[in-house]
């Protein structure tokens, strides 16, 4: 490019460079050529040939900055890639509290909802008693308790002795009662209709059944004397 002032021409940037690459080969010719042991110095010396050195605008940046936008680019997208990584994983962090949380709200309003089922107390095994004098007199007692009925085992046990000797199955066909056709029957010699009228409910309607002649008879003896403990005799 021609510079505007008449005589001067303006210089490229290469030629530039160019120019002052030749400038100091030249100077550093001379130098050399002044340095004693050179040509200049003697006939016996040896000379020491020095080669011009040229440079170029390109020898002295294009690589350089080509290498560094190259390093920014590659950080910038090692960056952009550790950010989009973050980002993802904040992202899955997120959803996955936001799933915890509505999946206890969930469980924690089914609770809330659903009424503990309660077993049913369990029925309490049936007493067993002995088929014996002794089994009849307590499943007796256990009954008469229950119903309110006062009596105890020595004062039962007493009377069943004296009236049938513990024979479920003793009837009297001698006595007064007799006569009338109304015998005296079972464990305490309860006749049919005392034995209907003071009937203990839940037992069994048959007069020669132990515990059932027992309980009508004890019923009838509280009313009576107070209870079969008073009763020490035909009554």
């Amino acid at each position: 490019m021609r510079s505007p002032i008449s005589g001067y021409s303006r210089l490229t940037k290469v030629q530039k460079f160019t120019a002052a690459g030749v400038s100091a080969a030249a100077v550093a010719a001379l130098a050399v050529a002044a340095l004693p042991g050179s040509d200049a110095a003697g006939p016996d010396k040896q000379s020491i040939a020095v080669k011009p050195v040229a440079w170029s605008a390109e020898d002295f940046g294009t690589q350089d900055q080509q290498a560094h936008i190259g390093k920014q680019a590659e950080t910038a997208a090692q960056a952009a890639k550790a950010q989009a990584e973050a980002k993802k994983k904040a992202d899955a962090d997120a959803k996955a509290k936001a799933d915890k949380e509505r999946a206890e709200k969930e469980a924690a309003s089914r609770s809330a909802e659903r009424k503990p089922v309660q077993a049913a107390p369990a029925a309490p095994a049936p007493k067993v008693y002995a088929n014996n004098l002794d089994g009849w007199i307590k499943e007796a007692l256990d009954i008469m308790k229950a119903k309110g009925i006062p009596g105890s085992y020595n004062g039962i046990y007493r009377n069943i002795m004296r009236e049938s000797t513990g024979n479920p199955r003793a009837i009297n066909l001698w006595d007064s009662n007799a006569a009338k056709g109304i015998p005296s029957k079972g464990l305490l010699q309860v006749i049919d209709p005392t034995f209907k009228a003071y009937h203990v409910e839940g037992t069994s309607w048959d007069i020669y059944d132990p515990v059932a002649n027992i309980t009508a008879a004890c019923n009838y003896a509280a009313k009576v004397y107070g209870s079969m403990d008073n009763v020490n005799s035909a009554y």
